[in-house]
């Protein structure tokens, strides 16, 4: 939503700060984690092709052979580049699994602005195992409860672990350059924190802003792709792009997850970071 803002570029989830070299961000996300090279295709042959069909994706595979020596931080000071004036917003989760694509990512761009959205360990976890490559993620992230027998799923492990990276690199991070919102907040009254946030990033705001940003859907990347690069964000969102304003009821930590076999709950660290994060 953020990304249909006039003044700023919304790319699908590029990934590109897992490696240093664009040759070892490709020779990461291999076999089970190809899919994760969708967005960074389909943004390629948006801005140099100027559409996404299996022949700007074949254009965009070529790009990327002949660019694989650049670093990760050249590749992406290119794409601010290309769509500049507008400023690029991009949204991945895949960042705060480590910290080391953090550091990477404050050293290319000292100015950047983070947007911190948190959303509830509970229906985190419920739409993470909704996902059709949920269990990919779990196991690629060690998002495993060893303590039973078999080991357990569990996507409460992944969340705090994905906050508290988040967290300790933000201290870093002088304070008028990040924010932190709930999603819930976001999504009950989006017209309210997407003003704050766009004072913040200091971004106009009217009516026609308003417009824009409550249609994600008219995003090139609001859909599936062609052939070979059709992921590129979350595939439930790619199904469904239309902002739909409806309350968001609140979640608890208390009580047993859908998730477990054994009945069992919030570990007593989930429960205090995400009451430090504002959740009951």
């Amino acid at each position: 939503m953020l990304g249909q803002h006039p003044q700023v570029y919304g790319v699908p989830e590029l990934n590109l700060f897992v490696g240093e070299t664009l040759e070892q961000m490709m020779k990461k996300l291999t076999d089970l984690l190809h899919t994760q090279t969708h967005g960074l295709l389909r943004a390629i042959a948006q801005l140099y092709a100027g559409e996404q069909t299996i022949e700007s994706i074949d254009m965009a595979y070529r790009w990327i052979y002949t660019h694989s020596h650049w670093t990760t931080a050249q590749i992406y000071l290119e794409l601010c580049r290309r769509v500049a004036p507008l400023r690029i917003v991009e949204q991945n989760p895949i960042y705060s699994n480590s910290p080391d694509i953090l550091v990477r990512i404050r050293e290319t761009f000292p100015k950047a602005h983070y947007l911190h959205i948190v959303r509830h360990p509970r229906s985190h976890g419920n739409s993470f195992i909704e996902l059709s490559y949920g269990n990919i993620i779990a196991i690629a992230n060690n998002s495993i409860d060893y303590s039973t027998n078999p080991p357990t799923l569990d996507p409460q492990i992944l969340w705090y672990k994905s906050q508290r990276n988040i967290l300790d690199f933000l201290s870093t991070i002088p304070n008028e350059q990040h924010m932190r919102v709930r999603c819930e907040d976001i999504l009950n009254e989006p017209v309210l924190y997407f003003q704050k946030i766009s004072c913040w990033l200091n971004l106009s705001w009217n009516v026609s802003v308003i417009e824009a940003i409550l249609h994600p859907e008219y995003s090139p990347y609001a859909c599936f792709g062609p052939f070979g690069a059709n992921l590129g964000n979350d595939p439930n969102f790619l199904k469904s792009p239309t902002f739909c304003h409806t309350t968001i009821a609140a979640s608890k930590l208390e009580g047993s997850l859908p998730w477990r076999s054994d009945s069992k709950g919030f570990l007593p660290h989930v429960i205090q970071l995400a009451q430090e994060l504002g959740y009951d």
